[in-house]
């Protein structure tokens, strides 16, 4: 009769077969019972809701919400293909945080189609999805990583002033990755939409696009509206000219940081020197290891590892008794983690050693420390 070791061992490939592509959330018939169960009874996987899985983390705890949010929008895409085919989209709202690459997890994420009921459905962590039933598609979507969204031209068309006001960075993005005014009049004069168009001309024209705000008004006028251009970003001090064809996320790094840099520089604290206590500070770096990968394996999502089922087959992985398997089991998910920490911890000494610290940065630029080079 195989031990409890060997049957977890089998369970943990059958996930490992299911993670292919960086999948991190599944239907539960996807699994037999016996395997479900047994991921579940061991923290590989937890409930989303009936009928629906997320791969977890042994080590997350009952309130960690990163692996929630790490995952939520595949969830989302995944359940409303399931459930709506391709009916459904996300609110013009969305859309543009989405092609904004803002995506910030909402606590309701209203989902237009045709097929809704009008029904909340309550998930993790006090956030939810809302079905809401609409008479028919609209022609305008398009795909933005897994979501049926708006195009950009489309939702900007459709958003109401007083997002301006409240996204105002996400709507300067937005605004930059359109490369042709003339897509946003044809829906424009599609409808007469004049107050519309008054207010994207004076958006525009904010952001420093002048010819396209020009454009907007001189073809309505000559249809015969009378365009009142205005500023919907009036108020707004970190509203800047963001250059167009700029990635959305390299645009919205830049726009954040313009926003926010007085600010910061503020309250900024005086660099404080190089640690007169060597060994400490070393120490200190080491200690904060196993929380740093957590999180950061958390958000990319925990994967199960050929290794740890070998170990587990094996009947060698043992973290409640084993001190190593307790510290380390993050790490067998994503060596490279590991070993990345490890060059940058070796930077850090040598920095302290007196080494240039320029030359040093310079020299791993691009090697993909991710986030414990930024904590360091």
């Amino acid at each position: 009769m195989a031990k409890p070791h060997e049957k977890l061992a089998v369970s943990l490939a059958v996930l490992k077969e299911l993670q292919k592509g960086g999948r991190r959330i599944f239907k539960s018939d996807e699994l037999t019972r016996v395997h479900r169960e047994r991921l579940l009874q061991n923290g590989f996987l937890r409930d989303v809701m009936k009928g629906w899985l997320m791969s977890t983390s042994p080590q997350a705890q009952q309130q960690d919400t990163t692996p929630w949010y790490a995952s939520f929008w595949e969830f989302c895409s995944l359940y409303c293909n399931d459930r709506f085919g391709k009916d459904w989209f996300v609110s013009p709202e969305h859309s543009l945080l989405l092609h904004a690459e803002a995506p910030t997890i909402p606590p309701q994420v209203v989902v237009n189609t045709p097929k809704g009921t009008n029904n909340k459905i309550d998930l993790l962590f006090g956030t939810s999805l809302y079905d809401l039933k609409v008479k028919e598609m609209p022609a305008e979507l398009t795909e933005k990583n897994g979501q049926r969204v708006f195009t950009v031209e489309a939702a900007l068309t459709r958003v109401p002033q007083a997002f301006f006001q409240r996204a105002p960075i996400e709507m300067q993005i937005a605004m930059a990755s359109v490369r042709d005014v003339s897509t946003v009049l044809v829906l424009l004069l599609d409808g007469g939409h004049s107050a519309v168009a008054g207010r994207l001309a004076g958006a525009f024209r904010r952001v420093g696009r002048d010819s396209f705000a020009d454009e907007i008004v001189a073809a309505f006028k000559a249809a015969g509206y009378d365009v009142r251009e205005s500023d919907p970003f009036a108020g707004q001090i970190g509203v800047t000219t963001i250059a167009a064809g700029v990635p959305p996320l390299v645009a919205r790094l830049r726009a954040i940081w313009q926003s926010q840099r007085e600010a910061i520089i503020e309250i900024f604290p005086k660099a404080p020197g190089l640690p007169s206590d060597k060994d400490a500070y070393m120490k200190f770096v080491e200690d904060i290891y196993e929380s740093d990968a957590y999180h950061s394996l958390s958000i990319e999502g925990y994967s199960v590892t050929p290794e740890l089922i070998d170990r587990v087959r094996e009947g060698s992985w043992n973290p409640e008794i084993d001190e190593e398997d307790r510290k380390n089991r993050d790490a067998l998910a994503a060596r490279g983690y590991y070993l990345a920490f490890q060059k940058v911890k070796d930077s850090v000494a040598a920095i302290i050693n007196g080494k240039p610290a320029g030359a040093l940065t310079g020299t791993l630029t691009g090697s993909g420390t991710g986030s414990c080079s930024r904590r360091q």
